[in-house]
């Protein structure tokens, strides 16, 4: 056991083996009774293949390189694909990032594009596909640009010829609804075909403000008629709809404060706890029925758990294991639930649970310790108190590293990390991102600030027109809770996050003393701009609510920019932005660094060409993380070893 200094210690966990581990399976489905998914490829420039598990449990990648499987409906995707085995073979249908376009692929043969191209502002785009075999055609969601502007857009629910017939001609794209609402989610298919159910939402609502439960009915011709709406309304956020195996309407509601689940109306399992979460992206699901009648279900509060639900009696009984957290992604065939788990010792794998036994296993992307277990984290689930007297909920990541122990009684520098959203939530996983700097002597706490999920809506309610202030709160008074009871060193504070993250990384440097450096990635800093145009259509209105109604306060989106204190921030940062991002562009952080012109303030920037809202490519997270732990190194007085020197310009 070596005793060096907290974040000199040397680790096995460098950021190449991070970057590589980036990213989770997404979007299970079944074809036939083979499990399918989408995997990220970090080292292949971030792309994501589609990957299926033959019957005698090989994993095989579908699609090469170049071929990426990615939705840009409202820019952060959709559920890409869809699959059924036809004369014994499989078809799928699948979005190509590249050109957004719907692809036929059989076995042995090319992808062929089924849906045409336009040239109008961002295209013709597609999520949420469903096969219809019986009609020839695959229904999704199509999102179509109208103009050059990002908002320039309406989306309608949408039958694609599967035999290749549109993909020359948008005119032989036959249109199922009308386009009367600003956002869709694809249809659910009733089980004897006659009738279909789907989400709806306006602005300025987001999605877990209200949505609407549309049904309608389908006519033999493959028409839908009289589309109404059963359930949801501006302060009801439905999550998702699907159908029971008898037909009748399965959905998870908040109306009681928490997302639970619903039959005709009618509360299946009233808890506090949600059965549903944040509906970013069309295609999320939380729940699945199984054709026997109990329905499979991702459940929990804080944290999340795959169970099996009983409709008759409301008795959820979990599956076994070591996975405490489930992504939002189920697929059913048969008796068999296939899901996404992860847990603080392992990554997010493909878990397969038997309904019948009872029985969970991993069947794909399996967790493989790349490195000895014993440097990962040893993470504490923690309840702090807010200012105001709410209850904070994070997770602490104490430095740990069974090699080295630290000399004396200092406390180890700490990194507050701000998830995004900010309608989210950090997980507690493993990431090997916190491994890197925990393994080196730098602690790190996610703070689920007010506003995050998985705790009712009256704690997300907690950041309405409180952005930039509950957030900033809620951090400022985890950090100094830790430092006050000796957990961290209050001289060596540091926040980073990225996306609303980074807003909140950005508000706490120009609003707070707590911090001694930040690093910021991908943020919004300007809030004028940003929503008068600069992002994109699905957050477009988010500050209504965040914020407020900018017709009513519009000084508070002034008072509340980080861009417009730019003045107060005094400690060093780190910037990180990607060239391509349209949700949160590069002008936001140009006009920030203008307005820190002259302040002689040490900050790097450090844009990436070919990234956007997020970074995927493994040389690009490499560089970040060696770029952070370099800031923290040289405002804290750290010697890390075999770490690239970050030049902090003045």
């Amino acid at each position: 056991m070596q005793t060096l200094a907290y974040g000199s210690w040397p680790s096995p966990i460098d950021a190449a083996l991070a970057a590589s581990h980036d990213g989770h399976p997404e979007y299970v489905g079944f074809v036939g009774d083979e499990a399918w998914w989408t995997e990220p490829r970090p080292v292949e420039g971030g792309r994501r293949t589609l990957v299926r598990r033959r019957a005698d449990g090989t994993e095989e990648s579908v699609l090469p390189a170049p071929w990426n499987v990615r939705s840009r409906v409202v820019e952060y995707g959709g559920q890409p694909w869809a699959g059924e085995v036809v004369d014994g073979r499989p078809v799928v249908v699948f979005v190509n990032f590249a050109d957004q376009r719907l692809y036929r692929y059989e076995e042995g043969a090319e992808p062929r594009p089924i849906t045409p191209v336009s040239s109008v502002g961002g295209g013709l785009r597609w999520a949420e596909p469903q096969l219809r075999l019986d009609l020839g055609e695959v229904w999704c969601v199509l999102e179509e640009f109208t103009g050059e502007g990002p908002t320039d857009v309406r989306r309608v629910l949408a039958a694609v010829p599967l035999d290749g017939s549109a993909a020359g001609d948008r005119d032989a794209v036959r249109e199922l609804t009308d386009g009367r609402h600003r956002f869709i989610t694809g249809a659910r298919i009733s089980p004897d075909g006659r009738h279909a159910a789907w989400l709806a939402w306006d602005h300025p609502r987001m999605p877990w403000d209200g949505t609407e439960l549309l049904v309608a009915d389908i006519g033999a011709d493959g028409t839908l008629a009289g589309p109404r709406t059963v359930a949801g309304g501006p302060d009801e956020a439905i999550a998702q709809v699907d159908w029971s195996a008898d037909g009748r309407l399965l959905y998870a509601s908040d109306r009681s404060g928490w997302w639970n689940l619903y039959r005709d109306g009618e509360p299946l399992c009233p808890r506090e706890e949600e059965f549903g979460g944040p509906l970013w992206k069309p295609g999320l699901r939380w729940f699945a029925p199984l054709a026997s009648g109990p329905v499979a279900v991702v459940h929990g509060r804080g944290s999340t758990a795959l169970g099996v639900l009983d409709p008759e009696t409301g008795e959820v009984v979990d599956a076994a294991g070591p996975w405490t957290e489930f992504a939002p992604t189920l697929a059913v065939y048969g008796e068999r639930v296939v899901a996404v788990g992860a847990s603080p010792r392992s990554a997010y794998e493909v878990v397969e649970l038997d309904t019948c036994t009872g029985r969970a296993r991993v069947i794909g992307a399996e967790h493989d310790d790349a490195v000895d277990p014993a440097h990962y984290p040893e993470p504490q689930i923690r309840t702090f108190t807010g200012p105001a007297g709410d209850d904070i909920h994070a997770h602490i990541y104490p430095p740990h590293n069974p090699g080295c122990v630290a000399p004396g009684d200092t406390p180890p520098p700490y990194v507050v990390w701000a998830h995004g959203g900010p309608t989210g939530r950090a997980p507690l996983v493993l990431d090997l991102s916190i491994a890197y700097f925990t393994s080196r002597g730098i602690g790190v706490v996610e703070v689920n600030y007010g506003g995050s999920t998985g705790y009712g809506r009256a704690y997300r309610n907690r950041l309405r027109e409180q952005w930039g202030v509950v957030d900033v709160e809620d951090c400022a008074a985890v950090a100094l809770a830790l430092a006050d009871e000796g957990t961290a060193d209050r001289d060596r504070l540091a926040i980073r996050g990225g996306s609303a993250g980074g807003w909140t990384t950005a508000a706490s440097l120009t609003s707070t003393d707590v911090y001694a450096c930040g690093t910021i990635l991908y943020p919004i800093l300007d809030l004028a701009g940003w929503g008068a145009g600069e992002t994109h259509d699905l957050e477009s209105q988010y500050l209504e609510s965040l914020i407020g109604p900018l017709a009513e306060v519009p000084g508070r989106y002034a008072e509340r920019s980080p861009a417009a204190h730019a003045d107060r921030l005094t400690v060093p940062f780190l910037l990180l932005q990607g060239l391509d991002d349209v949700i949160c562009p590069p002008t936001q952080c140009e006009r920030f660094l203008a307005r820190m012109e002259g302040r002689r303030v040490p900050h790097a920037y450090i844009a990436f060409e070919g990234e956007g809202h997020g970074f995927r490519r493994a040389e690009t997270m490499i560089r970040v993380l060696e770029s952070e732990l370099s800031l923290y190194a040289q405002v804290f007085g750290l010697n890390p070893p075999g770490i690239p020197r970050l030049e902090l310009a003045k």
